[in-house]
């Protein structure tokens, strides 16, 4: 240990991290760099947005694009389903996947090797769009909001991290629990979920970002406009600006690229004010459970 840290100490170990510094920095300036022009087009006005291809500073300012989506029933509509939407999805996804990695970490589990191999089946092969929008229309779930959260309830990545992390806990507390009398579903929420947190917490920012981004599921299964989530939103102002979202005369409508940047902010930013809340959990908990198979 401490030859490593004098190695580090010497003029070239601070040369290379000079060297990281400087390039790790370059890489996260260029991806902020069209995030930072999108912001700065929804602040823009019409003319400017005309004008200049490409900006990241406004020479004025605008809200005229906020007001007209924050004031549009459709947006607002859309954003309310898609925060209910992620938010009782990813509970279900992190029950579901708790519930059904904790019997698999056990190695006493009947029939625990074949249920495993049908599992990391699933991760090479799937039944593809057709054979599952099939088996969603003859549950009935067409034009409900289950077929956004069921099909991909489980995620098998996901599953086998989760059961690898149960397997690393002390069988001595689960021992302990059901000599204090505890069945195995109090030993899995009083013991087993608490010190879960971690690989929860990273599980469960997956989970929401991807309920949140997915376009495919609101695509193929609602066919009610007014059922559509953010990201079926955000694809209609893409693809064309809905101008009668925007009350008043024509002429004074705001500027439609800065509509579509502004969409794509507010649309991103949830996330972005979620992510940090989480953090601390992030790291840990892709590391942890992935050391045993």
């Amino acid at each position: 240990m401490a030859r490593e840290k004098y190695r580090f100490n010497t003029r070239g170990g601070r040369i290379f991290d000079v060297f990281n510094v400087i390039m790790l920095s370059a890489v996260g300036i260029i991806a902020l760099i069209p995030f930072v022009f999108v912001i700065a087009g929804s602040f823009a006005t019409e003319a400017e947005l005309a004008t200049r291809s490409f900006f990241l500073w406004p020479e004025t300012f605008s809200l005229r694009a906020y007001e007209s989506i924050l004031t549009s029933p459709a947006f607002l509509r859309a954003i309310v389903t898609t925060i209910l939407v992620t938010a009782v999805g990813t509970v279900i996804q992190l029950i579901l996947t708790a519930t059904m990695a904790y019997p698999l970490s056990k190695s006493n589990l009947p029939g625990r090797r074949i249920i495993l191999y049908a599992v990391v089946f699933t991760m090479v092969f799937s039944g593809g769009m057709i054979p599952t929008f099939l088996v969603v229309k003859d549950l009935g779930l067409l034009d409900t909001y289950w077929a956004l959260i069921l099909p991909l309830a489980i995620n098998p990545f996901s599953l086998i991290i989760i059961k690898n992390f149960f397997q690393q806990l002390p069988a001595e507390l689960e021992e302990s629990a059901k000599i204090d009398g505890a069945n195995e579903m109090q030993t899995l929420w009083s013991i087993i979920l608490p010190l879960s947190k971690p690989v929860l917490a990273t599980f469960a920012l997956f989970y929401a970002v991807g309920i949140w981004n997915d376009f495919m599921s609101p695509l193929l299964y609602l066919n009610d406009s007014s059922m559509w989530t953010l990201q079926m939103f955000l694809r209609q102002v893409t693809v064309a600006t809905d101008l009668s979202m925007v009350d008043g005369d024509p002429s004074q409508l705001p500027p439609a690229q800065g509509i579509k940047f502004a969409v794509i902010v507010v649309a991103t930013l949830p996330i972005l004010l979620f992510y940090p809340f989480l953090q601390k959990h992030f790291a840990k908990g892709m590391l942890i459970g992935s050391v045993k198979g």
